[in-house]
């Protein structure tokens, strides 16, 4: 079974638009890991010809808020329908667990001992300012703590968060995210 992790950075911001549907932003990159050929790459708009073989040969999606964001604003450009594939939003699933939502930079630090290399507000000052490369790194940081975080809670059921001084455990029920129901079927857009 083949399973990405991806991350979404914008070249724009809710502000800017003037809405709160993340689907009417726009995107300045995305970054995946791909346990198939075990890389990471980032993609710029232009170049999602390429992305496109990755996302249909994958059973599984992981992010950390991709069911709200990362998922519905990618398959505005997909010619296809991703929300047909299964995904695993760690996000989501310690907000089941827990009763809240949290930063990514909190569970990071919690779980791995490892902070994010900044904020998604600076991704887009520096894709504004033409700093492409670093944001492909902050974006492909951001892809090597989700999986490292979906990594540690497949292992342990748990992930752990920092909230100021203190760290809390949160229990998790992974039993499923490893499992592709039979159901979850692509419509493939390449021909392969």
């Amino acid at each position: 079974m083949n399973k990405i992790v991806f991350d979404i950075e914008t070249s724009n911001t809710f502000q800017d638009i003037g809405s709160n549907n993340p689907a009417s932003l726009d995107i300045s990159v995305v970054g995946v890991y791909d346990y198939a050929n075990d890389k990471y790459k980032a993609f710029l708009v232009e170049e999602f010809n390429k992305l496109w073989p990755i996302i249909e040969n994958a059973q599984i999606l992981i992010t950390f808020n991709g069911d709200h964001f990362d998922i519905p604003l990618l398959n505005k450009y997909y010619p296809g329908d991703l929300l047909k594939l299964k995904s695993v939003d760690i996000l989501k699933e310690m907000y089941k667990s827990a009763g809240r939502r949290m930063k990514l930079d909190q569970i990071a630090e919690g779980t791995l001992g490892a902070n994010k290399s900044g904020h998604g507000l600076d991704a887009i000052k520096w894709w504004r300012n033409g700093e492409i490369e670093k944001v492909k790194r902050y974006c492909l940081n951001d892809v090597r703590l989700t999986k490292d975080i979906y990594e540690y809670a497949l292992k342990e059921s748990k992930l752990i968060f920092k909230e100021g001084p203190n760290l809390n455990e949160v229990k998790l029920d992974v039993s499923d995210w490893g499992k592709t129901p039979e159901s979850a079927t692509l419509n493939r857009t390449l021909p392969f």
